[in-house]
């Protein structure tokens, strides 16, 4: 039996949320899993359809990170555990080590929650509580090389899996025709609208890119923050018809538009600690064929193969951003880069993915 404690768990969206999701029902190829995660009041439905064992822990936060604990040593006490999952040095923090020394015992890290200076209270409790774990899995080279910066040490890199490709409903393909309409190029980004992800530079590009592409239709989708700001620019811009943003979407929705799309856009920046640890979104768009546009100052480059399957450039110069677009436009290039992203997003299928973590235990 596996056990899974996560802090970020589904249905709530986001990126490890979908990590967590995948790692836990690819484990149930090799064995039962448990999972002890975070109540939500969406969660009822998702728990009664899913094949995972889930133990939901509600209270008021400060409590809660206790009484998970307390739930996750019991189980390891009582169960034969093959091995535990930790989503988050938070979620091991409180775990006992003497119920951990039973199994074999991992613990994800992700840039944005492991970037704090060295030497600081917060780098210092980040040390101890990975210090518990036999291992201590990164998202990319590059979030490896952070963690070893600031004094973390025996990294593994294990890059997420992709679920994607999912079939795409005949609902859905006609969603994204209606979105498209007989445009071309194409371009999409699926994110959070944070200042992380870049998207009034790319909004900036496409105005500067309409004069050679003037059926350029651009789709964001997605919500966050910076929501206000882009609608007011896309106005400013005059952008109404070549820029769709839509702030919510099923995920049937989400994959016709991947897969009508020719290109994904994402050129990530820094923004304060934030820093794209690896952008599994750019595997989900490869797996449906698309060449990526991604940044050059996190983990893309495990995800993107620059001049191979896309392009990194610098997200916070138009002119980068504008240069790599063209290339990937002029004569269609995004097509060979598309068919060489496909093959490379085999790489990332779960049941690949997995068997890295079963080898280690």
């Amino acid at each position: 039996m596996f056990l899974v404690s996560t802090r970020n768990f589904p249905p709530e969206l986001g990126g490890i949320q979908n990590l967590i999701e995948g790692l836990s029902i690819s484990l149930l190829n090799h064995g039962p899993v448990k999972v002890f995660a975070e109540a939500d009041d969406h969660a009822k439905n998702y728990d009664q359809n899913s094949k995972l064992n889930i133990e939901r822990v509600s209270g008021f936060k400060i409590f809660r990170k206790y009484r998970k604990a307390n739930l996750v040593k019991e189980f390891l006490n009582q169960n034969q555990i093959r091995a535990c999952f930790f989503d988050h040095w938070k979620s091991i923090e409180n775990i006992d080590l003497s119920s951990l020394r039973k199994t074999k015992s991992f613990c994800l890290i992700h840039s944005k929650e492991i970037n704090h200076p060295l030497g600081s209270s917060l780098n210092n409790r980040v040390l101890k509580a990975l210090s518990k774990a036999d291992f201590v899995i990164a998202n990319s080279r590059f979030t490896k090389e952070l963690a070893m910066s600031l004094g973390v040490k025996d990294v593994t890199v294990i890059n997420p899996g992709c679920s994607y490709p999912i079939d795409v409903s005949d609902s859905a393909k006609e969603f994204a025709k209606k979105i498209y309409g007989n445009s071309s190029p194409k371009m999409i980004t699926v994110s959070r609208l944070d200042g992380r992800k870049s998207h009034q530079n790319i909004l900036m590009t496409v105005k500067n890119l309409l004069p050679k592409f003037p059926n350029l239709k651009y789709v964001s989708l997605g919500d966050g923050d910076e929501r206000k700001n882009l609608e007011k620019l896309r106005k400013e811009l005059d952008l109404e018809k070549n820029v769709e943003l839509i702030f919510k979407s099923s995920e049937q929705e989400k994959v016709g538009l991947l897969e009508q799309s020719d290109i994904f856009v994402m050129p990530s920046v820094v923004y304060k600690k934030s820093v794209e640890g690896f952008g599994i979104s750019y595997i989900e768009a490869a797996s449906y064929g698309k060449a990526s546009i991604g940044g050059i100052y996190g983990g893309e480059g495990d995800a993107i193969k620059s001049g191979k399957t896309g392009y990194l450039c610098n997200g916070n110069d138009l002119n980068a951003i504008y240069e790599n677009l063209l290339k990937i436009l002029t004569n269609e290039k995004y097509k060979e880069l598309g068919s060489n992203a496909l093959e490379f997003s085999k790489d990332f299928r779960w049941e690949k993915i997995i068997k890295k973590y079963i080898n280690l235990i």
